[in-house]
């Protein structure tokens, strides 16, 4: 009808955009198991993965370059999601596994286990992990809720840095008495997914994937919990049950992916502003989003990192020089949106 302006809802294109998403994923991953001293054509990466004779060319993309390309997709979209998590329980858009010292808290537990009980990587690494992230989230969020103006997103930022400074400073420490345990940790410590193998990435894969499965399933309760505690409960929301469901999850993401491939920033912080930015507010489609948009980005940064420095460089060192620009970006546009 003339004059009637019809405008397809914003939902509408969602599936498109992760679809889009799921494609560019595939194309990057196809890219990094095809970059490195020796490139590859599609072919080959292809051949090697399906219809593999046991060439030099098809054991390396096969045995050495696939696990890599693997421990990249599952621990960006771990870190990715356990962020948005984060960011939605506690309403403070600046939450991330690494800046709320879960990160720190795995990487220490980790060096500990391995100094103390000689622990290597894979699933000896597990355990620790996960108590160490339980913990650092317990200290941090006990810090940041103490005082006369209880939990303020400034409040959680700061107790997480300071948890996450003491956890790094004692991770040093004991790496510099322990020689061994440095050798062992060294590059896992920077976040390297060098040297990763299948039999790691099945010992941890269950954990990460139990994670995200719960973070989708999750999803229409983290709508109501972004809301606040107080409007969540007056919709009948059992705040407490979301809350622990919630935080269950996230030590199973950041842990796991702690566990695989090292302490890596920002993953958590950069990934989730992008899918709210691209899908909005909704919690069920920003799960997905997250997932496969940290994927994207960890792999992407791991391909980059290894062609231009060299195999063994540690993504999460590029991962900070992507993210650190942007939590500046981040901070200061909302102390300007502060009155």
């Amino acid at each position: 009808m003339a004059g009637v302006n019809v405008r397809k809802p914003r939902g509408s294109w969602r599936p498109a955009a992760l679809v889009a998403l799921g494609l560019l994923l595939a194309a990057v991953a196809v890219w990094s198991l095809s970059a490195g001293t020796t490139h590859h054509s599609v072919t080959t990466v292809l051949d090697a993965l399906f219809a593999n004779d046991g060439s030099r060319d098809h054991l390396v993309i096969a045995g050495v370059r696939a696990p890599r390309v693997l421990a990249g997709l599952c621990a960006g979209a771990a870190l990715a999601v356990a962020g948005a998590i984060m960011q939605a329980v506690t309403g403070n858009p600046l939450a991330s596994p690494g800046l709320l010292g879960l990160n720190a808290g795995a990487a220490f537990a980790v060096v500990l286990a391995t100094s103390i009980a000689g622990a290597t990587t894979g699933d000896p690494f597990v355990w620790p992990a996960f108590a160490g992230a339980a913990a650092a989230t317990a200290v941090a969020y006990g810090l940041g809720s103490a005082g006369r103006t209880g939990t303020t997103p400034l409040k959680i930022v700061l107790a997480g840095a300071v948890v996450s400074g003491f956890l790094s400073s004692l991770t040093a420490a004991v790496l510099v008495l322990d020689k061994g345990a440095m050798d062992t940790v060294r590059l896992w410590t920077a976040g390297a997914l060098a040297g990763r193998t299948m039999p790691q990435i099945v010992a941890v894969g269950p954990y990460i994937l139990s994670g995200l499965a719960a973070a989708l399933v999750l999803g229409r309760s983290l709508n109501t919990l972004s809301l606040g505690g107080g409007v969540a409960r007056s919709l009948g929301q059992n705040v407490t049950l979301g809350r622990g469901a919630s935080v269950v999850t996230v030590v199973l993401l950041a842990g796991g992916a702690v566990a695989l491939v090292g302490p890596i920033g920002f993953v958590g912080l950069v990934v989730p502003h992008i899918a709210r930015m691209v899908v909005g507010a909704d919690q069920r489609w920003i799960m997905p989003f997250c997932a496969l948009g940290g994927a994207l980005l960890l792999t992407a940064a791991d391909t980059a990192s290894r062609t231009l420095f060299g195999q063994s460089f540690p993504a999460g060192v590029t991962m900070a020089f992507i993210g650190a620009p942007f939590f500046i970006w981040l901070a200061r546009r909302r102390l300007g949106a502060t009155p």
